[in-house]
């Protein structure tokens, strides 16, 4: 029989991008991953919330292993420019946690056309350009791995949010025609589709009390999720211990979409 590591990931001497690492499932993986040993570079559109993100993630970490760029996932030029300073810091990537986005919670009447391009150019086209820029640098480290952070909304239909979920139904696509291209440079690529994580996207989506209780009562687990489940899920795909599995979607919604609640 076959002997398992069950040990704890160490990501000593790694190099991982968390994309959207200000808040949130970002901010929770790049201080898992920090306080794993990796070097982390995060990015964010707004200087304020990078120096606030390194204020807080400097528990994790001294200073060396945490570098972070203000960057814009949909304008190209900005990942350009973030894929040439982690060129000159590092030479490399071992993985990236592909988590930059923006919610969107509108019916299908109400979506004007600015809404439509703002969601689609951060959720698809700047995953997408994101990891195109960052190929080279993964090629530089012998390859690695991607994750994409997708969402429960592409496996059920939500009445709320069409663009939205569409926008992560095609980054899902696009985990599984990555794994396919990417796998003969050694680079595995997956998505997780988190369920109820109480961000504050979530919480904009229900701030009441009273809501949020009733939607953890539709999670068979009861109960809603913390950043730090998305971050113990992403740091399992970007690590060793997942090293035969890409093209592939790990749901973290506590039974949401493939059970229904018991009585």
């Amino acid at each position: 029989m076959t002997e398992i590591d069950t040990a704890v990931p160490d990501f000593r001497d790694r190099v991982v991008l968390v994309t959207g690492g200000t808040t949130g499932m970002g901010l929770a993986t790049a201080r898992l991953l920090l306080e794993r040993n990796a070097h982390v570079v995060i990015t964010g559109r707004d200087e304020g919330r990078l120096a606030s993100a390194a204020e807080r993630l400097s528990r994790a970490a001294d200073d060396a292993r945490l570098l972070t760029v203000r960057a814009d996932s949909a304008d190209l030029t900005d990942l350009e420019g973030l894929a040439e300073v982690i060129r000159e810091r590092h030479g490399r990537l071992d993985g990236v946690f592909a988590n930059a986005g923006v919610g969107a919670f509108q019916r299908a009447e109400e979506v004007s056309e600015a809404a439509f391009d703002h969601v689609v150019d951060v959720n698809f086209k700047g995953v997408f350009f994101t990891i195109q820029q960052a190929l080279p640098l993964l090629d530089a480290a012998g390859g690695g791995s991607i994750v994409i952070n997708a969402s429960w909304t592409l496996h059920r239909g939500m009445a709320v949010a069409p663009v939205y979920a569409a926008s992560k139904a095609a980054v899902h696509n696009l985990a599984r025609t990555l794994g396919a291209d990417l796998a003969g440079r050694n680079i595995r690529v997956n998505s997780v589709s988190p369920g109820y994580i109480v961000t504050d996207m979530f919480t904009g989506f229900a701030p009441e009390q009273a809501a949020q209780d009733a939607i953890a009562a539709t999670v068979p687990l009861n109960r809603l999720g913390q950043s730090s489940d998305v971050a113990e899920a992403v740091a399992f795909l970007l690590s060793p211990q997942s090293s035969y599995i890409t093209a592939q979607d790990l749901l973290v919604d506590g039974g949401l979409v493939t059970a229904l609640p018991g009585s």
